[in-house]
């Protein structure tokens, strides 16, 4: 007999499955898998129940015996839990019915809610679709950044601690690996450590890549928060001034909130559900984002020719590090504006 592929496997697993992810759970349909390599596995499929009806569900999963997360990143059993805490929040997220345990050998993950919406950056943007979410999103990305942000510490799984010192001192160390001088990454480096902000020992919930890309997005404007991985406690302007990076815009650069909104849009949203702005501090994370965004397309850049990973994608990516030293000159040393 033939061996079972990857996909055939699971899908005898979700079969078996099917009646603990939700009652009256008897089959499943359309399983396919969305993205991901060999560590990180989305899979989507409608779980059929008893009476005829159909749940949509994604399967977020690393396979037993994969290779391992970056050091420090959230597990998606991490992951999993933050979802139910934004969620009560009342952070647009979708619900996990279930995690995977160990004794279902089927690796690490958890199933989450299917939310029917955009998720492509370039096409939020531009779609004329979504012309009347765009006017609404920004000020909704701040409003559920706040709600992010409010969360007790206390209530929260273990994460890593990031105060915008180690944010920094980490990224020149991987710039620093490189061999390389880039006289405009050394200027950020140089402006970033005059104008670090006042150290605090109040860290919160930081989502850590919160931009355009991680969003799901309807007509009705934000519909879910995604992607969890970088979740830490740090900063909460970081994900403010992460969300203004010029590379999140795709092209609308006249638009510094993800190409659909303004900054003055997104704090008043922050406000209204109960957040502080510090616009400095906004704009501190913001030339460090651009710099962080900067030194990872040189870190791919590195990868492909060293010879470590021979992809397009990484050579492709890795030539963007000239866009974020364009970017930082536009943050440290603006341009006049020409009189009309």
């Amino acid at each position: 007999m033939a061996e079972l592929s990857a996909q055939q496997q699971l899908q005898q697993q979700l079969v078996a499955l099917a009646p603990q992810l939700h009652a009256g759970g008897r089959d499943i349909a359309d399983l396919r898998r969305l993205s991901g390599g060999a560590s990180q596995e989305t899979w989507s499929f409608d779980l059929r129940l008893d009476d005829g009806s159909a749940l949509p569900l994604i399967l977020r999963r690393a396979p037993a015996g994969s290779a391992q997360r970056a050091e420090g990143n959230a597990t998606l059993a991490t992951q999993a839990v933050l979802l139910g805490l934004v969620a009560a929040a009342g952070v647009p997220a979708p619900a996990v019915p279930w995690v995977l345990q160990p004794a279902q050998a089927m690796g690490e993950g958890f199933f989450m809610q299917r939310i029917a919406g955009e998720t492509l950056g370039r096409r939020i943007v531009t779609e004329p679709a979504l012309a009347d979410a765009r006017g609404r999103l920004a000020r909704q990305c701040g409003q559920a950044l706040a709600r992010i942000h409010r969360i007790a510490p206390a209530t929260l799984p273990p994460l890593r601690r990031a105060p915008p010192a180690e944010e920094l001192a980490h990224y020149e160390a991987q710039y620093r690996s490189h061999g390389l001088r880039q006289p405009v990454f050394e200027l950020a480096l140089r402006w970033l450590k005059t104008h670090a902000p006042a150290q605090t020992a109040d860290l919160r919930l930081v989502h850590g890549d919160f931009r355009n890309g991680n969003l799901i997005v309807g007509e009705d404007g934000l519909r879910a928060v995604l992607d969890w991985e970088l979740a830490h406690l740090g900063d909460p302007m970081e994900d403010l001034g992460w969300l203004c990076v010029t590379s999140w815009r795709y092209g609308r650069l006249e638009l510094p909130v993800g190409g659909f909104g303004t900054r003055e849009e997104l704090f008043a949203g922050y406000a209204e559900a109960g957040g502080q702005v510090d616009a400095a501090r906004v704009h501190y994370w913001e030339v460090l984002g651009s710099l962080k965004w900067g030194v990872i397309c040189q870190s791919m850049a590195h990868s492909y020719l060293s010879g470590a990973e021979r992809n397009a994608e990484r050579a492709a990516i890795g030539r963007r590090a000239s866009e974020a030293e364009i970017d930082l000159l536009e943050l440290l040393v603006p341009r006049p504006r020409q009189a009309a």
